[in-house]
């Protein structure tokens, strides 16, 4: 039976479930993080060349990675990395990177008005029900001139996945992300101005179903969302979606596909 508290809006999870299943992840996240790595490298090169912010929020931090990719590009700057996972802050603290590592929500920053000159955030806003609260706050926690750049997904995302698990039950076993369409409207309405705003698809290839299955669960992004089926899947629906999905094989092995929204704006001097 679903707890109808931890059901939000849209049918994402509730975020007590994601802080839970990316702090139990936050030691095998780095083993397998490729993808992660480059799309948050390709949201830093997206970045304005002469942008040299002297203060920076790492926003949905995780194990730091990009924390201290922050601080070796912005040396005279300092930084403050945030999550809503205390597992992952555990282990990006003792790595070092930002001056401050802080508990919190996206949805409400525990930080001043008008406090730091960059929001980095990748890969952690789709997590987010309220996406309009988390572009308010990151509009008023930004100095005018601000940037908020940040990377996230939309629908369409492990849609390989999502087809093969209706062949077999019609059960919801992959995250659900927003619309691009929606990320389009709320930033057009937020009062920044949009530099940069797409919606690029990256296309991961695996050997094997089960190895797709095992990277998303090392990542801590398995299915988290309301309605999922609960207890452990049967041999039967596990070979259902083994042969579902093998339609979807290519040269390269099983495609999995990754929408991803890139997106650069700017607070308003």
């Amino acid at each position: 039976m679903t707890d109808l508290s931890l059901v939000l809006p849209g049918g994402l999870p509730d975020k007590r479930q994601v802080a839970a299943s990316f702090s139990r992840a936050a030691a095998s996240y780095d083993s397998v993080a490729e993808f992660q790595r480059d799309v948050g490298t390709q949201l830093l090169e997206r970045l304005p060349g002469s942008f040299m912010p002297s203060r920076w929020l790492d926003l949905g931090c995780g194990t730091g990675y990009f924390t201290r990719a922050l601080a070796s590009r912005f040396t005279q700057g300092s930084g403050v990395a945030l999550d809503i996972a205390e597992g992952m802050l555990n282990h990006a603290r003792p790595l070092g990177g930002a001056e401050h590592f802080i508990a919190g929500d996206a949805e409400r920053l525990a930080l001043q008005d008008a406090s730091v000159d960059l929001i980095f955030s990748s890969l952690a806003v789709q997590w987010c029900a309220d996406f309009e609260a988390v572009l308010s706050e990151a509009l008023r926690v930004l100095k005018p001139g601000g940037i908020f750049a940040f990377a996230s997904l939309c629908t369409g995302t492990l849609f390989e996945l999502r087809e093969s698990w209706q062949q077999v039950d019609g059960l919801v076993h992959v995250n659900r992300f927003r619309e691009f369409a929606r990320y389009e409207q709320l930033c057009a309405g937020n009062g920044m101005r949009i530099l940069a705003l797409q919606n690029q698809p990256h296309v991961l290839h695996y050997p094997d179903v089960r190895s797709l299955t095992h990277e998303l669960k090392a990542l801590g992004a398995h299915n988290l969302n309301p309605g999922r089926p609960g207890g452990l899947t049967g041999r039967a629906r596990i070979l259902g979606l083994i042969d579902a999905y093998e339609r979807f094989r290519q040269v390269s092995g099983l495609p999995a596909t990754y929408q991803v929204v890139y997106a650069v704006l700017e607070k308003p001097l």
